[in-house]
């Protein structure tokens, strides 16, 4: 059978758009594999972005005078700019000054009149009165330091209706409100962070993750027989994998779980309240290969105005996020260079500077903001305090460095709609893609047109109505006078 030579055109055509599609696709997928600074448009394209942050120095122990890191799994900084850096390998705990030079090292401490140890412990945290809570992983407990180091406090394997007789406690993490409630991330525990009183007793779970079911799965399930589904693989929720807490006593979690929200926000029920306004999932990266998969979110960081950064495991890259969920920036990545590393375990911040703890290599990479980096830092704060006119100018000055900063447009339109510029609002909210921020500032610009002329319209329709009252009075009279004959 032949064909003819307008449908061989036809087909040649139609394959090679689809090599065009695909060579689109994985150039997309292979720039976010590779690229060091990248971000990513409404239509989950990855698109070049200036550098917010470039690697100044790498320390590691030997540098620091007191020895070599091994396994550091932890850091943890203080407001006054103090970082206690968890060397798990070495069973203690080193604090350096915000210049990072050596203030102490924690190996031991005195527990009932002995000396006691660390070990392989996996997570600290510490309030700000200087008390330190560690989670000692292979004690299979949390210990509480006090200021001068002492002893105050020991948690281990408590005893409730709500474990299991078996239950085994490996604390991984922990986090302390001010109103010195603990909360332990345990190994093995799926039903949630555990949260401790200030005394120490266990008192319930909070905010586990849902549960994922796959359809064919469960499916499988229904149609078995009893003996056949107490063999099968069960529905559990997703492990959380990190936690902080930000100044005003709410948790930000990560999961292991692309699909269900690997981002949460939870308040003292464990409800998750996280804003995701922003155009894209709050999960990584949004483009990927199929040969790394999805993001993994191992740690995650909160300061100041709500932003946010997570780490990813699989690329070693860091993300940042405005309270409104948008992403503003990305940097890092896997590899030998610098501002690259090995197996990332941790982030912290110092000021605006950052902090990624290398497990493998022992090594503690310091990386400092740009001008672009300092410059949407500022303009987010500013917002969040309220300062409109600064907002708006930094805003306009991140769209002239990067034009394909949307969520910078976003920005500017909502500066212009608390400074009442409605009709400026709905033009950038327009760039943005912003619906809902469009649609109100489309209402209330309606309301401002219909305020600003409702009283000339009224006024003019009754001067209008009032003409034609006083016209049909008039005609009236006129007919009245022109219907009178005179008789002879």
């Amino acid at each position: 059978m032949r064909m003819s030579i307008p449908k061989v055109k036809k087909y040649l055509l139609a394959a090679a758009l689809c090599c065009l599609l695909g060579t689109s696709i994985g150039v997309n997928a292979a720039h976010a594999e590779g690229s060091a600074s990248y971000n990513y448009s409404f239509w989950n394209d990855t698109t070049p972005a200036p550098a917010a942050y470039e690697a100044t120095s790498l320390l590691n122990g030997t540098q620091l005078g007191v020895g070599p890191f091994k396994n550091p799994s932890d850091v943890h900084v203080t407001a006054d700019k103090e970082i206690y850096v968890l060397d798990s390998g070495n069973n203690r705990i080193v604090v350096l000054d915000e210049h990072f030079k050596p203030v102490k090292v924690v190996d031991s401490f005195d527990h009932k009149g002995k000396k006691d140890t660390f070990n392989n412990p996996q997570g600290i945290f510490v309030t700000d009165r200087k008390e330190l809570f560690i989670a000692d992983t292979g004690n299979k407990r949390v210990v509480h330091l006090d200021s001068n180091l002492r002893v105050a406090g020991v948690l281990e394997a408590p005893k409730s209706d709500l474990l299991q007789a078996n239950f085994d406690f490996q604390p991984v993490r922990v986090v302390v409100d001010k109103a010195q409630r603990i909360y332990v991330m345990s190994t093995g525990v799926f039903d949630g962070f555990m949260e401790f009183n200030s005394d120490g007793a266990f008192t319930s779970f909070i905010g586990a993750n849902r549960v994922t079911v796959d359809p064919v799965e469960l499916f499988w399930k229904k149609m078995s027989t009893q003996a056949q589904r107490s063999q099968m693989v069960m529905f559990t929720p997703t492990e959380f994998t990190n936690l902080d807490m930000d100044d005003e006593g709410f948790i930000y979690a990560t999961s292991g779980d692309y699909s269900n929200n690997p981002i949460k926000k939870l308040n003292a029920q464990g409800n998750d309240i996280l804003r995701r306004t922003g155009y894209l999932s709050l999960v990584g990266d949004i483009r990927y290969s199929k040969d790394i998969g999805p993001s993994r979110l191992i740690d995650i960081d909160v300061t100041d105005s709500e932003m946010y950064s997570v780490l990813d495991s699989k690329r070693g890259r860091i993300f940042t996020y405005s309270g409104d969920g948008h992403l503003m920036y990305i940097f890092g990545g896997l590899g030998n260079q610098m501002g690259q590393f090995n197996t990332p375990a941790a982030i912290e911040r110092v000021g605006d500077n950052f902090l990624v703890l290398d497990k493998a290599f022992g090594e503690i990479t310091v990386f400092q903001t740009t001008a672009y980096g300092r410059m949407l830092n500022e303009a987010v704060r500013s917002y969040y305090r309220g300062d409109e006119e600064k907002a708006f100018d930094l805003y306009q000055q991140g769209i002239n460095t990067n034009a394909n900063l949307e969520f910078a447009y976003s920005g500017v339109g909502k500066a212009l709609l608390r400074k009442g510029d409605y009709k400026g609002a709905m033009h950038y909210f327009k760039e943005s893609y912003d619906y809902a921020n469009y649609s109100k500032a489309y209402l209330l610009y309606r309301k401002q047109v219909l305020k600003e002329y409702f009283p000339a319209v009224m006024t003019g329709l009754i001067v209008l109505a009032a003409a034609l009252l006083l016209f049909k009075k008039l005609r009236k009279r006129m007919r009245r006078q022109g219907g009178v004959t005179i008789e002879s």
